[in-house]
């Protein structure tokens, strides 16, 4: 009988997860079979863990992760994947924005032969700013990065456990998940939800956060920055030969000085802020080889509470 592993990454979500876990008792528990429920305490600083703890009271399938400090949520997945013991795993957000009853779909199509499924948002139950930033993101995902992105984007993906190993062997850092997932080129299939809007809690998801995964999808995935910086050059060059011809036929047939102190500083001053902008991309460049070559651990598992039963079965 197949084993599914819902991995659940937390950070301070001590408003939500005890719903989040009635939710997933009362729809899927009862219905999936053999069932683990792995929840990663990616350094949060209220009470996450001792709800997760009260959590493990209450179910006998839990096991809990806890983060030395806060690595983010790709490294909080990738510390619930490598813990997970099921066949497959599903990611499940402790936000309760999605209906737990997506896994039975998701877990289906897995058993029908699909190595990666993905839940992706039909549509989002949030302000138009929120929605029009997240659809321009996902559009250059799929323009500049990997087309088989869906166009609504996912959170929420069940993989086999053929693609936790490879996710394993990756150990990437600054780098998107989602993204690994979708690289690796097994079978995938879709289903779809409707996303809804934040009723509990903090969303601890702050625009610096949005744009490091912006920058980490480009330059991990996309030779894209780096051809930019190609074109401009190429563009400046051409701009640049064009105006020294026209000044210099200007000078010769017409008797015109080369003169303009202040469209000369405009110039240079556009220039000059392209050139630094180049240098920034190539620094990220250097501090992604930097921070790989040192070898560092993506994450650093504090503590760890096996399930109960694991426990009772061992005794």
């Amino acid at each position: 009988m197949s084993k599914i592993s819902i991995v659940v990454p937390v950070y301070f979500n001590e408003d939500t997860l005890m719903d989040l876990y009635r939710d997933m008792r009362e729809k899927i528990l009862d219905e999936i079979g053999e069932y683990e429920l792995v929840f990663v305490d990616d350094g949060s600083g209220d009470d996450s863990w001792k709800i997760m703890n009260e959590i493990r009271e209450l179910d006998a399938n839990v096991r809990l992760v806890k983060l030395s400090r806060n690595f983010g949520e790709h490294a909080a997945l990738l510390a619930g994947l490598s813990v997970c013991t099921g066949d497959c795993a599903v990611t499940k957000q402790a936000d309760l924005q999605e209906d737990s009853s997506l896994i039975l779909e998701m877990y289906e199509k897995w058993k029908q032969g699909s190595k990666v499924v993905l839940a992706v948002r039909r549509s989002r139950d949030e302000s138009r700013v929120k929605i029009f930033f997240a659809n321009l993101y996902y559009a250059m995902v799929r323009k500049f990065v990997n087309k088989n992105m869906p166009q609504g984007g996912c959170d929420c993906y069940l993989i086999d456990r053929k693609v936790i190993e490879v996710l394993e062997r990756l150990d990437e850092k600054n780098s998107s998940l989602t993204l690994q997932v979708l690289w690796v080129g097994f079978k995938t299939d879709m289903v779809y939800f409707d996303r809804r809007d934040r009723e509990k809690g903090k969303s601890r998801w702050t625009f610096a956060k949005k744009f490091k995964l912006a920058m980490d999808s480009m330059l991990s995935f996309s030779y894209m920055p780096v051809r930019f910086m190609t074109y401009i050059g190429v563009i400046f060059d051409i701009f640049a030969f064009i105006l020294m011809i026209s000044v210099l036929v200007e000078y010769f047939t017409r008797g015109v000085p080369i003169i303009g102190w202040a469209s000369i500083m405009c110039v240079i001053l556009l220039s000059s802020g392209l050139i630094l902008s180049m240098l920034g991309i190539l620094g990220e460049y250097l501090w992604r080889t930097l921070d790989a070559s040192r070898e560092r651990p993506t994450f650093i598992i504090d503590e760890e509470k096996r399930t109960r039963k694991e426990q009772a079965e061992e005794t």
